[in-house]
Formats: structure tokens, C-alpha cells, sequence
């Protein structure tokens, strides 16, 4: 399990989070949603390790992980597919696939055959440079770069962003097929409403930089959520 507890965040004086708490479930689905600039992709940046908290503790399998760098959380099996995909765009699909070696042991440093059995269209394109694919192909290599590295938690900022509705449903396969097997904790920002409620076993709804809703998604109330939601 992932636990987020009472986090604070800051860009120079500006705070991004306030004393926020959040939890991750093996075989579960949390999905974070808001809108822009609510802090959702800061509380990533949080626990996969690209910014420090200036307060609070994360733990991640019963071990604290709090002041761990990123390459470190990596190793302990956690993968980010960070918003707007940031594949290489000059480097081939395996490539960019083969970057997700870098936190494995020499006799993990293979593309595992289910990569291609979830995104088949990409074994049809390992040759094709990143930045000759559309931005649905780019977010599906995105996320299959980061399953590479056989994470046992797996984050996700806004991956229907720009994104056409066919592959939307593509991306929403995988995800729940991920959730199914069981061993994977997904964590899910999302702005898309019917995407997130879906998919959702958890939720947080985040505003000015705090949790301001939460629970089970049996629990969730679509006014009370989607009040927060629109501009």
C-alpha cells in the first residue's frame, strides 16, 4: 500500500499541498481528480520523488520513502507516466522502451512479451521513431515504458489528455486489466469525469492544494464531485 500522510509542498513561497493524505491499494484503482492547478500533479511529483515535501511522511510497503531520490523509488518498484507522455521522440519505440532498463537488474532487462500483448500496435512499430506517432500511439508507449520495469505501483497523470476517444478506450482496457491481475497499485489523476468514475475503486477530489473529498467509489456523489471540477 501507498500511504500519503499530512504532506505539505512548495514552490519557493507559494504552497502547492496542504497536509494532504492519501492511500493506494494493490489491485485497486485511486483515481485524483480536480481541476488545473489544484496540486494533482504536484502530490504525484511528491510520491514519485521529483519534488520534496516540506512536511508529512510517504511510505510505500510499509517503508517509509519520504526523503528517497527518484531513481531509488524506482528500484522499489514505483513507475510514473508523467502528463503530456515526454517519450523521446528521436529514439525508436523499443528505444524507448529499453530506457525502462535503467532501474532493473541485468536479468530483468528485457521487454516482457505481455507489453505487446497489451498495446499490440506497438511490436508493429519497434522501429518507428517515438515522435512519428500520434499522441494516442505516443501515450500508449509512454505507459508501456514504465510497465518495463515491472512496477508494483504505477502513477499516471492525466493520460487521456489529448488523447483521441478510440485510444481512450484502449488506455482504459489496460488499466483495468492491470488493476485485475492483482499485483500492481494504480494511482490515477484524471480531469476526465466519466474516465475516473469508471475506473475508480478509490477517489480524492483535490482543490487549493488540499483533499477537500474522498472515499470509496460506491460513495462517490457526481454533483458534490463535479462541482469541484468545473471552471
Amino acid at each position: 500500500m501507498l500511504q500519503v500522510k499530512e504532506i505539505d509542498l512548495f514552490y519557493g513561497a507559494s504552497q502547492a499541498l496542504r497536509s494532504v493524505n492519501l492511500t493506494a491499494e494493490r489491485g485497486k484503482i485511486t483515481c485524483v481528480l480536480g481541476r488545473n492547478g489544484v496540486g494533482k500533479t504536484s502530490l504525484m511529483a511528491a510520491v514519485v520523488g521529483q519534488h520534496p515535501v516540506a512536511n508529512g511522511n510517504i511510505f510505500w510497503e510499509d517503508r517509509e520513502i519520504t526523503a528517497l531520490p527518484t531513481h531509488e523509488r524506482a528500484a522499489r518498484g514505483i513507475a510514473f507516466v508523467p502528463q503530456g507522455r515526454e517519450i523521446f521522440p528521436l529514439l525508436t519505440v523499443e528505444e524507448n522502451l529499453r530506457t525502462g532498463f535503467a532501474s532493473l537488474s541485468a536479468s530483468l532487462r528485457h521487454i516482457p512479451d505481455d507489453i505487446f500483448e497489451l498495446f499490440p500496435m506497438l511490436n508493429d512499430m519497434l522501429g518507428r521513431r517515438g515522435g512519428d506517432l500520434s499522441g494516442g500511439q505516443q501515450q500508449q508507449l509512454a505507459i508501456a515504458r514504465s510497465l518495463v520495469t515491472r512496477p508494483r505501483l504505477l502513477v499516471l497523470d492525466e493520460p487521456t489528455e489529448g488523447i483521441q476517444p478510440s485510444i481512450i478506450k484502449d488506455i482504459e482496457r489496460v488499466i483495468r486489466l492491470l488493476a485485475e491481475r492483482g499485483d500492481i497499485a494504480i494511482l490515477l489523476v484524471e480531469q476526465y469525469f466519466e474516465f475516473a468514475r469508471d475506473l475508480a475503486d478509490a477517489f480524492a477530489v483535490m482543490d487549493r492544494g488540499e483533499v477537500v473529498l474522498s472515499g470509496a467509489a460506491q460513495d462517490m456523489v457526481e454533483a458534490d464531485v463535479r462541482r469541484y471540477l468545473t471552471v
